[in-house]
């Protein structure tokens, strides 16, 4: 999808996209399209119970007095009341309802209206970054796709006075949006298209935005004493990786310690010798959902050059049932020298996690660490699909990450960490077990995912099993694998710990 800014007039062709705010209150551009039309706005909105309210939309299909093939209303509720995130999904809503509309382009007029928290430029570039999200589209094994099925839509005009400004807001953006479809093409391949080592070399692209990237193989692995993680690994012909990927983008920063990312990789989750039910355990390509974020991340923030210090580490394995898999009651040794009772062998993304987090502490000294993994099916259980299971051992942090999350459209919502949930994970015969009693799973992964948090760094634990997926689409993210996660993140970056 081409988006472009450039001045405000009315277009010939294609669509024209006009605010209507609450109470059916014509924006200038409407006002102009009804008065050349003869007053048809005003009569569909008579005819069509259309009031204005936020995200509603109204279509007039070739109206008399213009010679535009389409005029789209788009209702924008109360001025006052909408935040970035309502902007981008109103660019979002335009994009979807006119995909397949069987135009070409549509001009989003953007009128200086008073009551807009958001100045015109910025309200530009928001509606052109979510008209630039909802365009996303993983189409490329449809070899049979009937050209009456595919989008026509091609191109987003929008219209206003000053687009330079709003071209340099969307220019940053628009990397973010890179990230975020880097993810979302990750998470929707097939396992035997995305792999340990092929999603490495996916990785490895990331170069050529000054991301800097070392891949860890097996024998580097047994030589740290990762047992937690190649334990998860020992039933799949492939090799597992350890993907670090460093972005210096504040080298002349006082405190030069990295923000640390960490994200569970797990290529395709058969769940080993606990084998999972068949019933739609295709779903478990995108096991490897946090890793994808990470990676996604990186390139946001090295395509938009962020000025912090990053570091992003992903276990990368797949989890199989074969004769030399991974046993109920094996015990292993992580890197942290912690032993792990293997009760399920399908909760393996804390193994995973167990010996990256390790890692990257005992590497990097990192000021801070975020972790990603789509970890258990109980947080789905608990908050659906709507909302990212937060745990952390940092008020600051969670609260940065909340609001972040609020902030973007990508909610988590804080469950609680303590000692009586500890407890569920002691065992007698090691350290620890990898599963407690189906009481509080999500909360009980979290605790174990703690332990390997050495004393005094702040740690988040996002849990996305539930928001990785989208069985129905929404006006930013397309039905699908959604990046939740990069746009959070980058937020995050963005206000705090940039310098």
């Amino acid at each position: 999808m081409k988006i472009t800014f450039g001045l405000p007039k009315l277009p010939k062709t294609g669509a024209i996209a006009a605010g209507v705010t609450e109470g059916g209150k014509l924006s200038p551009t409407a006002q102009e399209i009804d008065r050349l039309t003869g007053g048809a706005v005003k009569r569909a909105l008579k005819s069509g119970r259309f009031a204005g309210k936020k995200g509603q939309l109204l279509d007039l299909i070739a109206p008399t007095g213009i010679s535009a093939e389409r005029v789209l209303l788009v209702g924008t509720g109360r001025p006052a009341d909408l935040r970035d995130v309502d902007l981008e999904n109103l660019g979002g809503a335009v994009v979807g309802r006119l995909a397949a509309s069987g135009v070409k382009e549509v001009a989003i007029m953007v009128d200086e209206i008073a009551g807009f928290a958001a100045k015109p430029m910025q309200r530009a570039a928001l509606y052109g970054f979510g008209a630039l999200l909802a365009s996303y589209r993983f189409d490329k094994y449809r070899t049979k796709e009937k050209p009456e099925s595919k989008p026509s839509l091609a191109k987003v005009n929008v219209l206003l006075r000053g687009p330079a400004a709003a071209q340099k807001a969307f220019a940053e953006m628009e990397k973010v949006a890179e990230g975020v479809f880097l993810t979302r093409d990750l998470v929707s391949e097939p396992a035997n298209v995305i792999f340990p080592k092929s999603l490495a070399t996916e990785a490895r692209k990331l170069s050529t935005l000054g991301v800097k990237l070392q891949v860890l193989g097996e024998k580097e692995m047994k030589r740290l004493g990762m047992g937690a993680l190649l334990g998860v690994a020992q039933g799949s012909a492939n090799e597992p990786q350890l993907l670090i990927m460093r972005w210096d983008g504040a080298p002349r920063a006082k405190d030069k310690r990295p923000f640390a990312f960490v994200g569970k990789g797990v290529t395709f989750d058969s769940g080993g010798i606990s084998i999972k039910p068949a019933a739609n355990m295709e779903d478990m390509k995108w096991d490897m959902g946090g890793a994808g974020v990470v990676i996604g991340l990186m390139k946001a923030l090295a395509g938009r050059k962020a000025k912090v210090n990053a570091v992003g580490v992903c276990g990368l394995v797949e989890n199989m049932p074969s004769g030399t898999a991974q046993r109920p009651g094996d015990i292993v040794t992580s890197m942290s020298g912690q032993t792990i009772e293997v009760i399920n062998t399908d909760a393996e993304g804390r193994l995973v996690l167990a010996d990256a987090l390790w890692y990257v502490q005992e590497k990097f000294k990192p000021r801070a660490i975020v972790d990603l993994a789509t970890l258990t099916g109980a947080i789905i259980i608990a908050l659906g699909n709507e909302y990212a299971g937060l745990f952390s051992n940092d008020d600051k942090l969670a609260e940065r990450i909340a609001a972040a999350g609020t902030a973007v459209g990508e909610p988590a919502w804080r469950l609680p960490l303590g000692e009586a949930y500890d407890k569920a994970i002691d065992t007698d015969a090691a350290d620890m077990k990898n599963v407690g009693n189906r009481a509080g799973g999500s909360i009980t992964a979290a605790q174990f995912l703690q332990r390997f948090i050495q004393k005094g760094t702040p740690w988040a634990h996002l849990d996305i099993a539930g928001v990785t997926w989208a069985t129905k689409g929404k006006n930013t993210v397309p039905k699908g694998g959604t990046g939740f996660g990069v746009r959070l993140l980058d937020r995050l970056v963005a206000e705090h710990y940039e310098v």
